[in-house]
């Protein structure tokens, strides 16, 4: 299975905020989407799972084009999460996540259903929480609750836009691991759009960054260069190897300011 996205090109209005995207990433996969605020990271997941259409470009899943599936066939298949959900607040957590099943149901939910709602609140250390309501739980509880559900859905291709914004370390940690493995386990093309440049370091299979509408730089970890951090971000950084492990070291003042600290 993989994800081949070509000639993408998306405007809103005549302003235009993508242009000629192509990439591909195959199963088991995760792939980080990089760049700095209104690069169109978000709109390119939007993209991807048909909620903005595109009049240019293909987008095709194991071969299919996107555009040719039924709601339905795309919903078992394409797992996407927002930056923030219009959740009904008196839903509980389990129900919820259980919301992911959705597209799998026949006329009654089944006992493997309800299994995988609890292994995936299990996996999040969330089973706590189950019977809880939304509008009971914290901004970094509820971000996990929509991760769950979204892995709940099992589907061949998972979005996730900037999924560890509102948790903790331990919580991006967590979270982000998980991910990870259930791509090499069930084999799912995941694309996740971060701000943290060590976090998808430490994460990722691939990388894109995009600049002003288009890829600037693209690949694996060799993709994520100094010169083109920089001029991605208007940030001077150095990398280093800690452990065998890469991390960006930004170097220098900001406009005045230290951010060594933000990094």
């Amino acid at each position: 299975m993989i994800l081949k996205v070509e000639g993408l090109r998306f405007r809103y209005n005549s302003h235009p905020v993508l242009e000629g995207i192509e990439f591909q990433v195959e199963k088991g996969e995760v792939c980080t989407i990089l760049g700095n605020n209104g690069a169109g990271k978000s709109t390119l997941l939007r993209c991807l799972a048909r909620i903005l259409r595109t009049k240019e470009g293909m987008v095709c899943l194991d071969g299919q084009d996107i555009t040719r599936l039924s709601g339905q066939d795309l919903a078992r298949r394409l797992g996407y999460v927002a930056q923030r959900g219009g959740e009904s607040a008196r839903l509980t957590v389990f129900d919820a996540v259980l919301q992911g099943r959705k597209p799998h149901l026949g006329w009654a939910v089944r006992s493997n259903d309800l299994r995988i709602v609890h292994d995936v609140l299990d996996a999040l250390e969330m089973g706590q929480f189950s019977f809880r309501h939304l509008d009971q739980l914290s901004g970094g509880e509820l971000q996990k609750v929509m991760i769950a559900r979204a892995l709940a859905q099992e589907p061949e291709l998972l979005l996730l836009d900037e999924p560890t914004s509102n948790l903790d370390m331990r919580n991006q940690l967590e979270v982000m691991g998980l991910v990870r493995r259930m791509s090499r386990e069930r084999g799912m093309v995941v694309l996740v759009a971060i701000h943290d440049i060590n976090l998808a370091l430490r994460f990722s299979d691939k990388y894109l960054v995009l600049h002003d509408g288009v890829i600037f730089a693209s690949g694996g970890e060799e993709a994520l260069t100094e010169s083109s951090i920089e001029e991605t971000y208007g940030v001077k950084v150095r990398l280093v190897k800690d452990q065998g492990k890469t991390l960006v070291v930004p170097e220098g003042p900001v406009g005045g300011v230290e951010h060594g600290a933000e990094w």
